[in-house]
């Protein structure tokens, strides 16, 4: 998989709105400053236009598929609709199917659910826990970190090729890290899976906003990913891809939506014919304003064009690590080494620092915004860190003070709307940390670490 490096039209690529780019916030040290959001990985803001787009619709809200009336019958429509929209978006095959879910970890469990008697899961270490932990029904393997992309290829083909039972199998991989942003070989994933008998599945929460995906081109079977990184607001997911292990399985949820025909036996019992089309996995009343929203974050991405959005993300890129390449005391994390293509997902430790009070001082004294922490990644940061699996360490703040050395890390994540500004107070930020010093004094309270209150700046 390539990342776009073509010339950009000035014109096309400035930062597309999103919400709260005016939002401002108090510094300990006086004043106010327009806050910069430096954690995209985690949830991006919702782009305006997706905004705008649901409070239109909001009006004509209705329940869909069962109402007889004009606002139900518009938002079945709409909700149909929306998912024809994902489905081009994603470039799906004419037999896939889309289902709505409620992220991309609800998106995996129901495909862990869903998966045949006696099927062999093959998961990297490396992977997010919503792709790494819900296959608790079935045979695991899980792989080594690789150091390369070949590695990668080479270390599945290799467990694939040692299975035993030969039976069905599943092969989970990330399609970008959301500890380093680097891009994995999932074109060559595939067909290494697909040459064994196994199908993959791609989680792609980090891969879809960053850049373009296409099931058919990258021959997978499946693609999960959130919303709520897509640029559209929380609550929302997709699960697309082949129909049949779907079709086999029992519902995800058992309920009004996912029956098709409901009838009481003699014996008092009950026999119920379930949906075969993606409704069988979509019980209940369904987030319409959730699947609307992903969907017109989906036709935003395409209108605004996409490559011409990637490549200026890759310049943002490019300038984070020039600038954090002259701090020697900032470490960035890497897989697959510095030449590996990655989306704007970086990385770091700082020598001397504790991470946690490294992000508190960013967000208190600069008003910027990132993650610190082991990103739901636990056993893929570990390793990038060099610590032993059983060191402590957990998603947010250690119990240590400011300044001991924690065993998570720092991470700063951008996209579509992140503005030039954006990432030139961070450089700046990071720089002035490193060398002066925090203004403020902080200490660990709840398992975080937060300025103190009351304290006069640091001279």
């Amino acid at each position: 998989m390539s990342v776009s490096t073509a010339a950009l039209d000035p014109s096309v690529c400035a930062p597309l709105p999103v919400l709260g780019q005016d939002v401002t916030v108090p510094l300990v040290t006086g004043g106010e400053v327009t806050y910069a959001a430096l954690d995209y990985a985690a949830s991006a803001p919702a782009l305006q236009r997706v905004w705008d787009d649901v409070a239109a619709y909001a009006p004509y809200y209705g329940s869909v598929h069962r109402g007889a009336g004009y606002l139900s019958q518009l938002s079945t429509d709409l909700f149909e609709n929306s998912r024809r929209t994902v489905a081009e978006f994603l470039g799906c095959r004419p037999e896939d199917q889309v289902v709505f879910t409620r992220s991309t970890t609800d998106s995996l469990n129901l495909l862990a659910a869903a998966i045949p008697a006696n099927c062999q899961v093959f998961v990297y270490e490396t992977e997010h826990h919503a792709s790494l932990l819900p296959w608790r029904d079935a045979q695991v393997t899980y792989l080594n970190a690789p150091r390369t992309p070949g590695q990668a290829v080479e270390t599945l083909e290799r467990a694939l090729a040692d299975r035993d039972p030969y039976g069905p199998a599943l092969v989970c991989v990330t399609g970008a890290s959301n500890v380093t942003g680097e891009l994995w070989p999932v074109r060559e994933l595939a067909a290494a899976a697909h040459a064994h008998g196994a199908r993959i599945v791609l989680d792609a929460a980090q891969l879809a906003p960053h850049h373009p995906v296409d099931i058919a081109e990258l021959d997978v079977d499946w693609v999960a990913f959130s919303g709520h990184k897509l640029y559209a607001p929380f609550g929302s997911g997709v699960l697309a891809g082949r129909a049949d292990w779907l079709q086999a399985a029992e519902p995800y949820l058992a309920g009004g939506g996912a029956s098709r025909k409901v009838a009481r036996r003699a014996d008092g019992g009950v026999d119920v014919d379930w949906h075969t089309t993606a409704a069988r996995h979509e019980a209940g009343s369904p987030n319409v304003i959730g699947v609307y929203s992903i969907a017109s974050a989906c036709k935003a991405l395409t209108e605004a064009g996409f490559d011409n959005l990637v490549a200026r993300e890759q310049e943002l890129v490019s300038r984070v690590r020039e600038g954090l390449a002259e701090v020697p005391e900032v470490q960035v994390l890497s897989l697959f080494g510095d030449d590996a293509p990655r989306v704007g997902v970086i990385s770091f430790v700082v020598r001397g620092w504790n991470s946690s009070h490294f992000a508190a001082a960013l967000s208190a004294e600069y008003g910027i915004g990132v993650r610190d922490g082991l990103f739901c990644a636990h056993p893929l940061v570990r390793t990038l860190l060099g610590s032993d699996p059983q060191d402590p360490g957990e998603c947010g703040a250690p119990e240590a003070e400011p300044g001991e050395r924690s065993l998570n890390a720092i991470r700063v994540s951008f996209g579509a709307g992140t503005p030039d500004e954006h990432i030139d107070r961070f450089l700046r930020a990071v720089t002035e940390l490193v060398r002066e010093g925090a203004q403020w004094k902080y200490h660990t309270e709840d398992g975080r670490c937060v300025p103190d209150r009351g304290e006069a700046p640091q001279v």
